[in-house]
């Protein structure tokens, strides 16, 4: 298996627009999709096959017409759509036009006793990326501005090489594929491989979490 590069996944945007626009996920270590639910403050919800019907379950929630949603909570209160499984030994949480698994008062709940590493872009092109363990905060940065970063690892060994073998530019230049290089650093650091194909044939797990 080839090591990973922005250019590989030039797919994410093209297969999901949506989610090109805007999205968080989220990979914690040594943990199912059901015990990671619960650390998001979120309601279980349906099962669904495929992340294109994760995107059309958040479009159906998202429009205020999801009839799950409604028997479970009441929809004035303020919550997200999370979906959740499992690969290769990580939970993955994917969240349409959400952010939670970027904040760092969540993190905190979401690594407690584990290791995480999330990506974020929203709508305005603001951008996080977070690698923890347990507590700790390996390193965290915008894909935007790849050459300011924090965490104890910011600029560890090997940290500047392992961005530009990503595709990240640390030259203060704006890279083109910013957030395909955020998933290719996410794949070095968890050995979890995403493609299409593995994303449309997992079943994934709604649920609906608490805005803080």
């Amino acid at each position: 298996m080839t090591a990973p590069h922005a250019t590989d996944f030039t797919w994410f945007d093209q297969r999901y627009p949506v989610l090109g626009e805007a999205y968080c996920l989220t990979h914690v270590q040594a943990m199912t999709g059901e015990e990671l639910l619960p650390r998001f403050d979120a309601l279980t919800g349906r099962e669904v096959t495929g992340l294109n019907a994760v995107v059309a379950a958040w479009e159906t929630f998202d429009d205020g017409e999801d009839e799950e949603a409604e028997q479970l909570f009441d929809l004035d209160e303020d919550r997200l759509l999370v979906a959740v499984t499992e690969l290769d030994g990580w939970a993955l949480a994917i969240e349409p036009y959400g952010y939670l698994g970027s904040l760092p008062e969540v993190i905190s709940r979401l690594t407690e006793g584990t290791r995480l590493v999330s990506h974020f872009r929203n709508a305005n092109a603001v951008d996080h990326f977070n690698w923890w363990e347990r507590a700790d905060c390996r390193l965290q940065f915008e894909p935007l501005f790849p050459d300011q970063r924090h965490g104890n690892d910011a600029d560890g060994p090997g940290i500047p090489e392992l961005l530009t073998a990503c595709g990240f530019r640390l030259d203060g230049e704006r890279g083109e594929l910013q957030t395909e290089a955020a998933f290719a650093l996410a794949e070095r650091l968890t050995d979890v491989r995403l493609t299409p194909e593995r994303l449309e044939a997992a079943t994934f797990r709604l649920g609906y979490a608490r805005r803080p």
